[in-house]
């Protein structure tokens, strides 16, 4: 189920951009209406060949058209984002701007200009900007709807167990290899000099715009890291719920067109800008910075890390005690510096012990896995036991810092056991639980909302055989 509407966030809108001039020279038929919202000729093709390049990349296999595959991928889109309006979801409109930032400037970056995308393109760039904002909007509603039926079903461990027997020995799944590791981290010693940098960098900046000598977009355009600093800091309007708490509690206390005094957040330092404010709806906008070190703050740090590794090398101190005594990472060095995913755990509020890990997937490094490629690139060079060199990288809130780590252990594939790999079946058969009961609910609301597939589309090879529901 998690690929059901992932793979449409990225790839159909900017697929969308690209030939968007079509849309212009001729009439685009629609094929297919859920709820209020229709879609495309157009769409399903774009969305086709998206999958075709999909399946080539991953070496797979359908036996079902693509055209079919898109159509009814995107009708169950429209569903869920019909139903998420009737339910009256909630969604992050500050995280949909910021993607929207991010896929745009994406574009820019890759054409060389904003006038060479608007030129390829055949639209202006607020254009650009607003269909991405539209298509992002429904496909987050739809991602949030499916997530909030999902979040209902739980799972016991019997259940698993029966999971787990059930499944044929000569196709239990295959479990890559995972890694084991412990780590050492260090911030640069002058962290609060570099904090305070940071402050009187915003505090001069507020001063140029509370007397009027700059404009406060035309600062977030040249100095702001947040991907807002191309719109000139400016958010989508959002409630408080949708910023995080720092950054909501002093956005509550803004008069309209009234700066803020610098805040700090998890994200780093900001100020900010109360345009309006209509609701339970802010408008806002601002300018992020986070604190930055010369080479010389950096090396600090590495030659203190490289002093204790070759303590350690000498065995005059343990990686153990090393970590308990001087990490700055607070989650891994009362484990002895073992590292665990109760960072991400953290992150994203799920506090539950059961769910800590300490076995990493090579896809477990990188943005989406929540640890750092740094790391894997250091580990895959090592042996178990061995520890390695300094090195730089940053943390998830893109703070810089430096770090050692050392190999515990690396766990070869293997096929999925009860002892070895409980977590993993537990998601499996959490998995399979939500499909079954989401394909229940979801036959509930293709019968209940108004469905029409044109008649030429009819005959395709949808997985649900509920969708057609009319013969004529």
């Amino acid at each position: 189920m998690k690929k059901i509407l992932s793979i449409l966030i990225c790839t159909l809108i900017v697929v969308s951009v690209v030939v968007a001039e079509k849309r212009f020279v001729m009439l685009d038929k629609v094929v297919a209406v859920v709820g209020n919202s229709s879609v495309s000729y157009s769409d399903v093709q774009q969305t086709a060949q998206m999958l075709l390049e999909q399946r080539r990349s991953e070496g797979y296999t359908s036996d079902r058209p693509a055209q079919d595959e898109a159509l009814e991928e995107l009708m169950l889109q429209k569903l869920l984002y019909n139903q998420a309006l009737l339910d009256s979801i909630e969604i992050s409109n500050g995280e949909v701007a910021q993607r929207v930032e991010q896929q745009v400037q994406s574009m820019i970056d890759r054409e060389g200009s904003i006038t060479a995308l608007e030129k390829k393109s055949h639209m202006a760039i607020y254009h650009i900007r607003d269909l991405f904002r539209r298509q992002l909007e429904e496909q987050t509603y739809a991602q949030t709807m499916q997530q909030t039926v999902v979040s209902k079903t739980k799972i016991v461990p019997g259940e698993v167990e029966r999971f787990y027997n059930s499944i044929d020995k000569d196709s239990l799944p295959i479990i890559a290899e995972q890694y084991q590791y412990a780590q050492i981290t260090m911030f640069p010693k002058n962290m609060k000099e570099a904090k305070l940098r940071t402050r009187e960098r915003l505090i001069e900046m507020r001063e140029r715009i509370v007397t009027g000598k700059t404009r406060f977009a035309t600062l977030a355009r040249m100095y702001s890291v947040d991907g807002s600093s191309i719109q000139g800091g400016e958010l989508e309007p959002a409630p408080l719920a949708g910023f995080v708490k720092p950054f909501a509690d002093a956005l509550a206390e803004l008069k309209e067109g009234q700066v803020s005094e610098v805040v700090e957040s998890e994200f780093g330092f900001h100020l900010i800008q109360l345009i309006d404010k209509k609701g339970q709806l802010y408008h806002c906008r601002h300018i992020l910075l986070r604190p930055t070190f010369v080479m010389d703050e950096i090396l600090a740090p590495m030659r203190d890390l490289d002093s204790l590794v070759n303590l350690i090398k000498k065995d005059s101190l343990s990686f153990e005690e090393a970590a308990k005594k001087h990490s700055d990472d607070k989650h891994s060095k009362q484990n002895g510096g073992v590292v665990t995913n109760h960072d991400l755990l953290e992150r994203y509020s799920a506090y539950d012990a059961k769910l800590t890990a300490t076995k990493f997937l090579k896809e477990d490094f990188g943005a989406m896995g929540g640890k750092s490629i740094d790391d894997y690139n250091a580990i895959r060079r090592l042996r178990e036991g061995e520890i390695s060199a300094p090195f730089r990288s940053t943390d998830m809130m893109g703070n810089e810092l430096v770090k050692v780590v050392k190999l515990l252990k690396v766990i070869p594939a293997h096929n999925a056991s009860l002892e070895e790999d409980y977590l993993r079946l537990e998601q499996m058969a959490l998995s399979q639980k939500q499909e079954k009961e989401f394909r229940e609910w979801l036959d509930k609301k293709i019968a209940s909302m108004y469905i029409y597939i044109a008649p030429e589309f009819r005959n395709g090879e949808f997985s649900n055989k509920n969708w057609v529901k009319y013969s004529k």
